[in-house]
């Protein structure tokens, strides 16, 4: 088991394989366990490094989560690899990871090679989808099935940390708005952004409405929607997803 400090508290990461660094970054509610089905797969090829966001999983608890929490992700992903002394890396993010992955290619350019973005709510907040949040987390309590999720990522205190994730959603929604503190126009390396018609977290048709968005401010971003699958959209498809990331990272590393 390993950690690291970052500003007095200790972040849990795991890691597999051997090669160029790949660091997966998880999604609101969830832990770096969310990856356990793509980790053997991709650590046959990279080296994978998979942290625990503060306040999840085996990471250290939080009093209150800040309101810019993607960014603050992003702050988590840098000081990793600061600590493992990584100069260059691809990421993986999904849902909020992906937010996070996109903070990490804004502000630490030199840092990222590629990376991918999946399923993710869009460049700000959206009033539709946040007031989906908000309903849809206060019925998510009451599912058997995804406490039990819950408990595996977490622990006993799921709970606390469920409601701690959603208030900060919340907060962040009220209070700020955008994800990123810069324009998307400004990223310098390839991204491949993934998402699923079917992924009912969102409204209909809101990958490709996004994704239009993002590849009209920047010629440096591709895209690849699923047919079919939930949110994630790269859990619900992994096989395809899989060789999808493999190809995009060997394409990106030729154009080098």
């Amino acid at each position: 088991m390993s950690y690291f400090r970052y500003e007095d508290k200790q972040i849990y990461y795991e890691e597999s394989g051997e090669g160029t660094p790949l660091v997966l970054l998880h999604g609101n509610t969830a832990c770096g366990k969310m990856f356990d089905p793509v980790v053997p797969a991709l650590s046959e090829k990279y080296r994978v490094i998979v942290p625990d966001f503060l306040g999840n999983g085996r990471s250290d608890r939080l009093d209150k989560w800040p309101s810019d929490l993607w960014f603050e992700w992003a702050k988590q992903v840098k000081a990793l690899c600061d600590h493992l002394g990584l100069k260059k890396v691809k990421l993986i993010g999904s849902s909020g990871g992906a937010l996070a992955a996109i903070n990490v290619a804004l502000e630490y350019p030199e840092l990222v090679e590629s990376f991918i973005a999946d399923s993710f709510m869009g460049l700000k907040a959206d009033p539709v989808i946040t007031e989906q949040i908000r309903n849809g987390r206060a019925q998510a309590k009451t599912f058997g099935g995804f406490v039990e999720y819950l408990k595996i990522l977490h622990g006993d205190d799921w709970e606390q940390v469920f409601d701690a994730d959603t208030d900060s959603v919340l907060r962040h929604a009220e209070q700020i708005g955008d994800f990123f503190h810069k324009p998307i126009d400004e990223l310098k390396m390839p991204m491949l952004l993934t998402g699923s018609l079917e992924d009912d977290m969102f409204p209909k048709g809101h990958c490709k409405t996004l994704f239009d968005e993002i590849c009209a401010k920047t010629s440096l971003a591709t895209t690849h929607i699923f047919e079919h699958g939930g949110h994630p959209a790269m859990m619900s498809n992994i096989g395809e997803f899989i060789s999808l990331c493999e190809n995009f990272f060997a394409e990106t590393d030729k154009a080098e």
